[in-house]
């Protein structure tokens, strides 16, 4: 493997970029018309137009991909997240063209990409699972209310192939129930292109746990500890962080171990994140879904044990031994995370495309990490997700680390477009938050006060 071909834009695609290079391997780019001048393309070896703007007309476009590895003599194909990323038939079309795939094999996309069925091989493994309701087909709802009763209120209506919280409705009584999995299932035939959903019980007061697992395709598994990713606004992570604040080790353990041994079961191949809901008050915790690709809030695992997740993905792929190097890899201090976004809090976090007319990053700060795709000077379009950048910071303890990220933030200058800086540090203030009493519904509950 000497040239991979990066399927994705923006931070990511820049992330790839520089874990390649510190392989010696080359990379390609690809772009839309939007991000011709993107900081990606510049940094890759070679660069390939796919189409315009919209991503359906080229970053989601099979075909464009592939005719650019072609073309460019790429040995690998790199997804990132997002996109095509756990898209199993891009997968098979890559290895059929007789490129590597970096990632797992297409069938186990296929088997944690339908929620419902990733739900019955985690029960198969031994791993928890909420109580739920068996697959509900558009046109198809007899005994719907039945099986509500079931499961329980309030519950979760979920689009069996949806993800990163899309396709996930909150009812309360039987009174709504039928109008939002009607709802629900029209929702997830126009993203997903399948319209089935489940019930699953809902914890009010939840925590969201991740576990990050690295599987070598031969029925062994490892895990790399915990994520808590329960800031979030609309099942949309905010901030992430490890170690998990004041959870019980033990019940982190099980989840650890529950995920392994799921990774292990299907043979899993590469970095991939099993994630959990946990009762906050209980400790309680079940499976809720896997993600088969590199998640957005991967440095945080970087952080705290040194590895480079990426870099391990791409030496997995070109063949490499990595069992005993990540079976002894340990867990150091604290990382902490959060997402600057082109986007208005004030105004229910409206995007906010903008041309960046200054832009200045911490990232010689101590303790500090700083992930960006763009540079002063760039649009943040409104194609694409506003993700600005990510920071990271690292710390002996939860407290150094959350106040070197404040400081971080603080000291971050952007003028263009607006951004949510100013709701990040009052997050990272809150006294609450800074205790670690932290829940799913946080943000909500604290909404006027955290946005000014």
């Amino acid at each position: 493997m000497k040239r991979i071909l990066v399927a994705n834009r923006g931070e990511i695609a820049c992330r790839v970029i520089r874990a390649a290079r510190k392989l010696g391997l080359e990379a390609v780019a690809v772009y839309s018309d939007a991000d011709a001048d993107a900081m990606h393309v510049e940094m890759a070896d070679a660069s390939v137009r796919i189409g315009p703007p919209p991503a359906a007309e080229s970053y989601l476009r099979q075909d464009a991909i592939l005719a650019a590895a072609q073309e460019t003599g790429a040995d690998a194909i790199h997804p990132g997240y997002g996109f095509m990323a756990e898209n199993a038939d891009f997968a098979r079309a890559v290895m059929d063209a007789g490129l590597i795939w970096v990632g797992p094999r297409p069938e186990t996309i296929e088997a944690m990409g339908d929620k419902q069925r990733a739900r019955q091989l985690a029960q198969k493994a031994g791993v928890p699972v909420a109580q739920g309701s068996d697959r509900l087909l558009p046109g198809a709802l007899d005994g719907l209310e039945q099986m509500a009763e079931a499961v329980g209120y309030p519950l979760l209506v979920k689009a069996a192939a949806g993800g990163g919280g899309i396709g996930m409705r909150r009812v309360d009584s039987a009174e709504t129930l039928r109008k939002t999995v009607e709802a629900t299932q029209s929702m997830a035939e126009r993203s997903f292109g399948d319209g089935s959903v489940y019930l699953e019980r809902f914890i009010p007061r939840a925590r969201h746990i991740e576990i990050q697992v690295f599987g070598f395709g031969d029925g062994r598994a490892v895990h790399l500890f915990e994520r808590d990713c329960s800031l979030q606004r609309r099942f949309q992570k905010i901030i992430e962080e490890s170690p998990a604040p004041g959870f019980p080790a033990e019940a982190v353990a099980g989840m650890a171990e529950s995920a392994r041994a799921l990774a292990a079961s299907q043979s899993y191949t590469g970095a991939g994140t099993v994630e959990f809901v946990a009762d906050a008050d209980t400790g309680e915790y079940f499976f809720l879904e896997m993600n088969t690709r590199i998640q957005v809030e991967h440095p945080v695992t970087e952080m705290v044990t040194g590895c480079d997740l990426i870099g391990l993905q791409l030496r997995l792929a070109a063949g490499e031994e990595l069992h005993d190097t990540l079976a002894s890899v340990s867990r150091t201090g604290v990382a902490v995370e959060c997402r600057l976004y082109a986007e208005n809090p004030a105004k229910n976090f409206l995007p906010s495309p903008g041309t960046l007319a200054a832009f200045d990053l911490p990232d010689t700060m101590p303790g500090i990490r700083v992930d960006a795709g763009v540079r002063v000077g760039d649009t943040i379009t409104p194609y694409y997700d506003p993700m600005i950048a990510k920071l990271i910071a690292w710390g002996e303890d939860r407290t150094i680390a959350i106040d070197r990220l404040r400081a971080a933030l603080e000291a971050t200058r952007i003028e263009g477009p607006a951004t949510n800086r100013e709701f990040l540090i009052a997050v990272l203030n809150d006294p609450d938050f800074r205790d670690g009493a932290i829940w799913t519904g946080f943000v909500e509950e604290r909404r006027k006060s955290l946005i000014a």
